[in-house]
C-alpha cells in the first residue's frame, strides 16, 4: 500500500485525533493534547482513562473446553456421519449407529485434549511479560504499569525501555530504538526530536517518533503519548487481524471436495436405485430404506478418527521440536505448503549485529566467524590464519575498539550476559575472540575523558592515560574519521593515509550489505586540565574536544551485519529438495536484503530485489502486474505490513499454498491470511 493511502486512515474513536503527529512541531502536539512538560494532573488522568480506556490491545476471549469440544464437530464429513447415525437410529440399526457415534466421540475427545493443552501453553507464554514505565505527572516522576498510560502522558525513556505507546519525542539524547518488530529494519533507528518529517514519511524514517512494542537500546529521551492501545501502529495491525478472516487450511479444502464428491456419487447411485426400483415396482418404503442403507455404508466413518490420530502424532513430534501447535489442522497445513514466505530479521537472521569482517589499510581482509551475542568463533586471514604482521595490526584495532566502548560483556554461571549499544557489544565480542578484554585494557589504560557518540557527530572518542602520555581512541563513520587521520597502519608499517582508497573500500563494503565503522588511534600532546587522570573529580578531569582529534592513525574498517542463523542455509536447501519454494519478504533496506538473499542463493543480481515503492506501483496497475512479479521474483525489501499481506494474497492467486514465518508484528496480517 502506498504511504499516502496508509496515512489517511482515520484513527479509532478511542484515540484523540492528532493528524500526523510526526509532521507537527512538538509544541503543537502538546497543545493539541492539552498537556505540557509537567505532565497531566491526576484528575485529568482519571478522566482520560474513562474516555480512552486502558492501554492494552484487545485479546480474543479464549474458548472454553466445551466450545473446543463442540468445534470438533464443525466439519462437512462429521455432518454426514451424524446424518448417517440418525438414519441408522431411524432404521433401528443400533450397532451401526452406536459405532458411528462412538467414533465421533473418540475423535472429538482426542482433538479437544490436544487443542486445549496447546491453548493453555500459548496463554502462559502471553502472560510472561509485564512492562513498567517512568512518567511525569504533576511535575513528579512515577513508575507505573504501561497499561495505565493515557494520551498526553509524558514518558521518560532510557536504554532498555520497551516503548509502551506511540509517542512524539520532545527530547532525544543519543537515542537509538530497535524497530525491527514493526518495520523489519535490522539496524537500530537513531532518533532526533527536532528532525523535520514530511507527512507521508514511512514508519521506519520517522526519526521524531517512537512506536509501541519497540525497544530503546541506547541513550535517553522524553516523549508525549499520542496514541494508546488500538490507536498505535501496533494496534492498527491488531485491528486489521480482528477484521480479517482466516484462510481455510488445505485439509479442510480437500475434505470439502472429498465430501462433495461422495455426496454427488451417493446421490447419483441412490437416484439410479430409485429409478430401478420404480421400474420394477418396488414399494416406496423399501426403496427409501435401501437408499439410506447405501448412504450409511458409503460414508467412511473411520476417516475422522484416523485423520485426528495422525495429526495428533504429528503434533507430538512438533512439541519435541519446541513448537506449539494450537489447532490440529495446522500440522497438515505446514505439510501442504508449496511456498514459504519468510521475514528476514530475527527469522532468517539472528537479529543481532555481528562483526563478520575487518579490512586493514592496504586491503588486508580478515574474516571473523561466529554469530550472535556469544564470543564463539575465530579470526582468519586470507589464507586461513593471520600472519604476524596482520595479527599485530588487528590486535591494535581490537584494543582501540574495546577502549572506545560503553558496552558490557560478561560471563557468569556458564552464561554470557551483555548490555549496551549493539555496535559496542559486537566490538567487544570481536575482541574477545582473540583474548582481548575491556576490563583488563582499562586497568592498563585508565579512561580520563570522552566524547560520547551523538548521531550528529557520527563518532565517539575516549582519552586514556598511557604512562606519561595520553592515548586517544576513536570509532565512527569512515567519513568522520578520515579528516582526523594523516597516517594508516598497514602490515608493512605506518604509511601516509590514502583517503580515496579507503572511501572506495567503504562504498564496496556498504554495497555488500555491511555496516562499516572505522577505528583510529593516536597520542595527543595535551588537553586542557591536569596532567594526571585516574581518580580525578569530574570538574578536575581533562577536557577532550573535536579539535584535539588530529594527526591520528587509521587502524582499519570493521564490517558488521545481522548474519544468517547457522541453520538457515540448510533449512532453505531442505525446502528446495522437498519441492518448496522460498522467498524473503522484509522491511529492511534493499542492499541488506540483497546481501542475505545472495548468501542464501535466492538471487544473483541486486536488480532482482523488489522494493515497497515498486509494489505500490504494481498495486495501482492491478493484480495482474503484482501476480507477474510474485511469479518471477523471490526477494522483496522495504515492504510495509499491509504490503506483506498483498504479496501473500498474490502468491495464493498464483496457486501456492503459502506458509508465512516471522517474529514481528509487521508479519501478523500476512500470517493470518496464509
Amino acid at each position: 500500500m502506498s504511504h499516502r493511502r496508509q496515512s489517511t486512515r482515520p484513527p479509532p474513536p478511542e484515540v484523540p485525533a492528532i493528524p500526523s503527529p510526526h509532521h507537527l512541531p512538538a509544541d503543537d502536539v502538546l497543545r493539541a493534547l492539552t498537556t505540557d512538560a509537567h505532565g497531566l494532573s491526576h484528575a485529568e488522568i482519571a478522566a482520560r482513562t474513562r474516555q480512552y480506556g486502558r492501554n492494552v490491545l484487545p485479546r480474543p476471549v479464549p474458548p472454553g473446553i466445551a466450545v473446543i469440544f463442540l468445534r470438533q464437530f464443525l466439519s462437512p464429513l462429521i455432518y454426514i456421519l451424524l446424518a448417517a447415525a440418525l438414519a441408522a437410529l431411524f432404521l433401528k440399526e443400533w450397532t451401526d449407529a452406536g459405532f458411528i457415534l462412538a467414533v465421533l466421540l473418540v475423535n472429538a475427545v482426542i482433538g479437544t485434549i490436544q487443542e486445549f493443552s496447546a491453548q493453555r501453553s500459548a496463554e502462559a507464554l502471553q502472560n510472561l511479560v509485564s512492562t513498567r514505565v517512568r512518567v511525569v505527572r504533576e511535575g513528579d516522576t512515577y513508575e507505573i504499569a504501561a497499561e495505565e498510560l493515557v494520551p498526553g502522558d509524558i514518558v521518560l525513556l532510557e536504554s532498555g525501555t520497551r516503548i509502551p505507546a506511540d509517542m512524539r519525542l520532545l527530547e532525544a539524547h543519543a537515542l537509538e530504538i530497535d524497530e525491527s518488530l514493526l518495520t523489519g529494519e535490522s539496524l537500530p533507528s537513531s532518533k532526533n526530536a527536532e528532525h523535520p518529517v514530511a507527512e507521508e514519511t514511512p514508519l521506519g524514517d520517522r526519526r521524531n517518533m517512537c512506536f509501541a512494542g519497540t525497544h530503546a537500546i541506547r541513550g535517553r529521551g522524553r516523549g508525549v503519548v499520542v496514541a494508546t492501545a488500538l490507536g498505535t501502529e501496533l494496534g492498527l495491525l491488531a485491528a486489521a487481524l480482528l477484521q480479517q478472516p482466516k484462510a481455510r487450511p488445505p485439509l479442510m479444502l480437500r475434505m470439502d471436495r472429498f465430501i462433495h464428491r461422495i455426496g454427488l456419487a451417493v446421490g447419483a447411485i441412490s437416484g439410479l436405485m430409485v429409478l430401478t426400483a420404480v421400474v420394477q415396482g418396488t414399494s416406496v418404503a423399501e426403496m427409501f430404506f435401501m437408499a439410506v442403507a447405501l448412504a450409511v455404508s458409503a460414508i467412511p466413518e473411520g476417516l475422522p478418527v484416523a485423520i485426528t490420530v495422525a495429526l495428533t502424532i504429528s503434533m507430538k513430534r512438533m512439541v519435541r521440536e519446541n513448537v506449539i501447535v494450537r489447532r490440529l489442522v495446522a500440522v497438515e497445513s505446514l505439510g501442504s505448503c508449496t511456498l514459504i514466505a519468510s521475514d528476514k530479521t530475527g527469522t532468517l537472521t539472528v537479529n543481532q549485529l555481528t562483526v563478520r569482517r575487518a579490512v586493514l589499510p592496504g586491503d588486508t581482509q580478515i574474516e571473523i566467524t561466529g554469530e550472535g551475542m556469544t564470543p564463539e568463533g575465530e579470526v582468519r586471514g586470507p589464507e586461513g590464519r593471520l600472519d604476524a604482521a596482520a595479527q599485530t595490526v588487528f590486535e591494535r584495532l581490537a584494543r582501540t575498539a574495546v577502549l572506545c566502548n560503553e558496552g558490557f560483556l560478561g560471563h557468569r554461571d556458564g552464561q554470557w550476559s551483555f548490555h549496551g549499544d549493539t555496535v559496542d557489544v559486537a566490538l567487544l565480542i570481536m575482541a574477545h575472540k582473540i583474548g582481548i578484554n575491556r576490563q583488563a585494557m582499562l586497568a592498563q589504560l585508565p579512561q580520563i575523558a570522552e566524547i560520547p557518540f551523538e548521531p550528529e557527530l557520527r563518532f565517539a572518542a575516549t582519552l586514556h592515560q598511557a604512562g606519561e602520555t595520553r592515548q586517544v581512541c576513536v570509532k565512527g563513520a569512515a567519513e568522520a574519521l578520515l579528516g582526523m587521520c594523516d597516517r594508516m597502519a598497514t602490515t608493512a608499517g605506518e604509511t601516509p593515509l590514502d583517503a580515496e582508497a579507503i572511501e572506495r573500500r567503504v562504498r564496496d563494503l556498504a554495497a555488500e550489505g555491511y555496516r562499516v565503522m572505522a577505528v583510529a588511534t593516536g597520542e595527543i600532546a595535551s588537553t586542557t586540565g591536569p596532567e594526571t587522570g585516574p581518580g580525578l573529580e569530574p570538574e578536575q578531569a581533562p577536557a577532550l574536544a573535536r579539535e584535539h582529534l588530529q594527526g591520528l592513525t587509521l587502524l582499519g574498517l570493521v564490517c558488521m551485519i545481522d548474519p544468517l542463523r547457522a541453520e538457515t542455509a540448510t533449512a532453505v536447501r531442505t525446502c528446495r529438495d522437498a519441492g518448496i519454494t522460498v522467498c524473503m519478504i522484509t522491511g529492511d533496506h534493499p542492499v541488506t536484503a540483497w546481501a542475505i538473499g545472495r548468501e542464501l542463493g535466492l538471487i544473483d543480481d541486486p536488480a532482482e530485489v523488489v522494493n515497497g515503492t515498486d509494489i505500490a506501483r504494481m498495486e495501482l496497475a492491478g493484480p495482474a502486474a503484482l501476480d507477474e512479479a510474485t511469479r518471477r521474483y523471490r526477494v522483496f525489501a522495504r515492504v510495509e505490513p499491509q504490503q506483506k499481506l498483498i504479496l501473500v494474497e498474490s502468491l495464493m492467486r498464483n496457486g501456492h499454498f503459502v506458509a508465512v514465518t516471522g517474529d514481528g508484528a509487521n508479519d501478523a496480517p500476512a500470517l493470518r491470511a496464509a
